[in-house]
Order: C-alpha cells, then sequence, then structure tokens
C-alpha cells in the first residue's frame, strides 16, 4: 500500500478501507483528536490498547447528549436553532452553540438558570452560560472578535427545521446551511480546517450549498475549504490544515469588500483587544495553534 499522509489514513480507517498497524494506532489517535474525530475513529477500530479509551470517550459522548437534551427541552418555546451541530458522524464538545433570535436572548438566559446554567461572559452578539464542564454560547450572529461575519437572524429564519436529537424534537440549520457554516466558521474564525470539517462539507455539499455561500457573502471560504477537501483527497495537505498567514489578510479585505455586516463591525477588534490584557499572546495563539 502507498505510503499515504496521516489524514488520508485517518479517512480510510473510518471509512473502512485501510485497517492500521498497532504500532501506528497512538499518532493516528493523535490525529484524530486533532481533528475532533477521536470517537469515530475509536469506533472503527478494533484494538484491546485502546478499549478502555473508547469507554471513556463513549460516556462523554452520552454526558454531551445528555446536556443537549437538557437545553433543547428548556429552550423548546424559543426561537432558536442549533448552530454548527448536525455533523454526518458524532463527536464529542464541551460546550453547544446555538442561534437565538435577538428578541429571545433574555427568556433563553433566564430558562438556562432555571436548569443549573450561569452567565459566564456577556458580549455583542454572544452570552456565554456554563453549567458545570458544560458551555452553551447563544449567538444572535455569528461572529469573532466581535466581527460579523455572517447574519444569523437571516440564517435562523430562513434555513432552520426540525431534527431529532436522540429522539428529542429540536430545531436545527438544514444541512446545506450547515455545510455553509462549517466552511465560513472553519476559514473566517477559526483560519484552519478540521478533517470533521471535510467529513461534513464533502458527505453534505450540494448546489444548494453554492446559492447560500452566495446569498450570505461567505462564497469565498467555501471555494478555500473545497480546494483543502481536494488537497486532502489529493494527498498533499494534512488536516489540521491552517490557512497561510499571507492569504489571511487578503481573506478579510474580500470579505470586507462583499459584505456589509464584516464592513460595519471590523473595527470592533480594536475594542475587543484593548479589553484583553494579553491580547498580543492572544493573536499569536491563534495564528500558531495546532487545532480548535
Amino acid at each position: 500500500m502507498p505510503k499515504h499522509s496521516l489524514s488520508l489514513k485517518l479517512l480510510n480507517i473510518i471509512h473502512g478501507s485501510h485497517k492500521p498497524r498497532e504500532e501506528e494506532l497512538p499518532r493516528l489517535a493523535e490525529i484524530a483528536k486533532l481533528n475532533k474525530l477521536y470517537l469515530t475513529f475509536l469506533r472503527s477500530i478494533s484494538s484491546d490498547v485502546l478499549q478502555c479509551e473508547r469507554v471513556v470517550e463513549e460516556a462523554r459522548f452520552r454526558r454531551y447528549v445528555s446536556n443537549v437534551i437538557d437545553v433543547i427541552k428548556t429552550l423548546k418555546d424559543l426561537r432558536y436553532a442549533l448552530y454548527k451541530f448536525r455533523k454526518p458522524v458524532d463527536h464529542v464538545s464541551v460546550d453547544l452553540d446555538i442561534l437565538i433570535h435577538v428578541g429571545d436572548i433574555p427568556k433563553a438566559v433566564a430558562k438556562l438558570k432555571s436548569i443549573g446554567f450561569k452567565i459566564d461572559v456577556i458580549e455583542p452578539y454572544t452570552v456565554t452560560l456554563r453549567r458545570g464542564g458544560f458551555i452553551v454560547d447563544l449567538y444572535t450572529y455569528p461572529a469573532f472578535a466581535w466581527i460579523v461575519y455572517m447574519d444569523g437572524q437571516k440564517l435562523l429564519r430562513d434555513y432552520s427545521e426540525d431534527i431529532e436529537v436522540d429522539g428529542i424534537l429540536a430545531r436545527g440549520l438544514t444541512r446545506d446551511a450547515e455545510v455553509v457554516v462549517t466552511a465560513a466558521h472553519a476559514v473566517y474564525k477559526e483560519l484552519m480546517v478540521l478533517l470533521l470539517d471535510y467529513i461534513t462539507i464533502t458527505k453534505w455539499f450540494s448546489s444548494k450549498v453554492i446559492d447560500i455561500a452566495r446569498e450570505f457573502a461567505v462564497e469565498r471560504s467555501l471555494e478555500i475549504a473545497l480546494d483543502l477537501c481536494k488537497a486532502i483527497e489529493q494527498d498533499v495537505a494534512e488536516a489540521p490544515y491552517r490557512i497561510p498567514l499571507p492569504h489571511i489578510a487578503r481573506l478579510y479585505l474580500n470579505k470586507a469588500v462583499a459584505d456589509p455586516y464584516f464592513r460595519r463591525t471590523a473595527l470592533n477588534i480594536l475594542r475587543y483587544l484593548a479589553k484583553r490584557r494579553h491580547s498580543g499572546y492572544i493573536v499569536l495563539w491563534r495564528l500558531t495553534r495546532k487545532s480548535y
């Protein structure tokens, strides 16, 4: 078998076309964790060495789903949609992102506080609440550093639908919209594409995805994500893949030209950094980290 990148090898294991050797597992497990595919990886292999790891990860997944169900039951009468939640494979997270109607923010916060959540951070476009180790981020608009990169209220209004979470009715974004959101979040906010992003984009891609990306002025992020997906398939890129620094300024400039939300809120980054004691370290960390 030809030598593949670790990313492609991991994808082949998940798809059932490659059986790893025992000595490969530690490094592949590390790559799976960085790409948010650890549970999927553990479910795809048979290994006595990692059996305990799978038991622990399955328990983490059950706790995650239990917390999600608590939240969606609590918010059932409000205008919300689970955001960056629907994926083609199960994954474990410590937080839950939710798009919420601007008018329902006070009710959502009150309802979550009634089941034990406490407000952690209040920022423009986001309220973060915490219960134990589980975090809920309520977004009115998808943003980073207080810069809006998508119209969250339009997403909520036009691209949400009923879905089921472990048999419980909830509201979530459509699959097409999730692909667009996945690409935009990875490229504009995280400046990095993971294999979980790859799987979401390639498995659920459709012509409708292109239309939605154009509607929200995030087509460049979709183009970049698709190019990276192709590079991973062709075995010439490793994931997580960090967008090269020289491309970032041009990426944001093009976004500002095309998107009035982004343009109007771009200067908010100065206020954002001014309120943080170690802003230089924060910027450096975001540009050099291995994953998100």
